[in-house]
């Protein structure tokens, strides 16, 4: 998954030549998972329809003001498009586009959204070589940088004009590579590790049955995927489970038994600077394995069971810089065991749910936790989507560790 996946993306595109390239861009920007909307100069449509980059963003183009439908004029409001945006990019971005922007010469659509956004902007120039070293578009250009513009630059080729030298807008690939890069590089995970575990682990009785949980691994996939967004490498060690993952900064390491995952876990654990056991992890296994299925008879059966490995107590007892996340799931004493666990373990923080709480725990998509710091200072949240508590509590962690 890019990092683009649930951006709001505004596009603008003027009119160059290299215009035509604007459709690939969209397609791929709505193929990383983001939304766009594309804002038009009027005399971009000479190069390329808007009937093709409505069809492909599936949204509306702007191109003026306002527009006409059925008699009624309707304001296409330039305010709320900038407020809209997560990131604003304009591409082609022609000299004189670029003019008027480091001069805000507002007189069309484009540059009046331009003055409003309050989102990252990039540009990405277009323009025959003698434009492109032109002094007045150098100034422009410095300008625009330091106003806080990221501008992605021209590359050489063969141009419009037949000439070939700087001043061909980078292709759409490049483009969109640039912005994911230039974002992985300010987010505040970047060159960081995280350790998560997630689902159940399942404890052989013989060769067809086990000793199981309900866990659906949803939570910690909901982490995995928060501290990936966040710009860190991932190790999800993870019990059978159906969850996926799509974002290319987790590794997946599946695992069945406690024991799997307990050696997993110390594999990957002096690499990263934050680990979050979400795991439900069985607390016995059969103390034998049946080696054959075990036939049904008229009498009980009796399974001998011993304790698996506590793998946050051996984590916690080895941990030197990393911080150390611990879950609780609890059904009665709910913060008196929590607190119990996160000093016996010596963790940094446990993260509690209530199975009496409705809409929490196993196999559902929402979870309300109660986040316990060390020093047990407590923060409530309510009730939420897994993936709103995965970005509180990754955002905790966060705070922590800057603190």
């Amino acid at each position: 998954m890019s990092v683009l996946s649930g951006k709001k993306i505004l596009l603008g595109i003027t009119a160059g030549i290299a215009a035509y390239k604007t459709a690939t861009l969209v397609r791929l920007f709505i193929k990383s998972g983001a939304e766009v909307q594309v804002i038009m100069t009027p005399a971009s449509k000479d190069f390329i329809t808007p009937l093709t980059l409505s069809t492909l963003s599936k949204n509306p183009v702007h191109s003026t003001f306002y527009s006409k439908e059925e008699e009624n004029e309707l304001w296409n409001n330039h305010v709320e498009l900038g407020l809209w945006a997560d990131l604003m990019l304009i591409a082609p971005a022609t000299a004189n586009t670029l003019s008027k922007m480091s001069s805000g010469t507002c007189d069309n659509l484009l540059i009046a959204t331009y003055l409003s956004v309050k989102c990252p902007v990039y540009f990405a120039p277009a323009m025959d070589l003698d434009m492109y070293a032109h002094p007045s578009t150098i100034t422009s250009l410095d300008k625009l940088q330091l106003f806080g513009n990221k501008m992605i630059p021209a590359t050489s080729g063969e141009l419009a004009s037949g000439l070939v030298g700087e001043g061909r807008m980078a292709e759409p690939q490049d483009i969109m590579s640039f912005i994911e890069n230039d974002i992985l590089s300010t987010l505040p995970l970047k060159g960081k590790k995280v350790l998560v575990t997630a689902g159940p682990t399942y404890e052989a009785i013989d060769p067809v049955r086990f000793i199981g949980n309900h866990s659906s691994g949803k939570m910690g996939f909901e982490i995995a995927k928060a501290a990936a967004n966040l710009g860190a490498e991932v190790f999800l060690i993870t019990g059978p489970s159906e969850e996926k993952e799509n974002n290319t900064l987790i590794k997946r390491i599946n695992v069945v038994t406690a024991e799997e995952m307990y050696k997993a876990c110390h594999h990957y654990f002096h690499e990263v600077a934050i680990a979050v056991l979400s795991a439900a992890v069985a607390d016995y296994k059969p103390k034998k394995v049946a080696t054959e299925k075990i036939k049904k008879k008229d009498t009980t059966l009796e399974i001998e069971l011993a304790p698996t490995k506590d793998i946050l107590a051996s984590l916690g007892a080895i941990k030197q810089q990393q911080y150390l996340v611990g879950f609780a799931l609890e059904t009665n004493n709910e913060i008196v065991n929590a607190l119990s666990k996160l000093e016996s373990k010596n963790l940094d923080a446990i993260i509690l749910n209530s199975l009496k709480d409705k809409g929490a725990g196993f196999a559902t998509d929402t979870n309300k936790v109660t986040f316990i710091d060390h020093e047990q200072h407590q923060v409530h949240f309510e009730l939420k989507s897994k993936t709103a508590v995965a970005i509180d509590i990754m955002n905790e962690i966060l705070n922590k560790i800057d603190a």
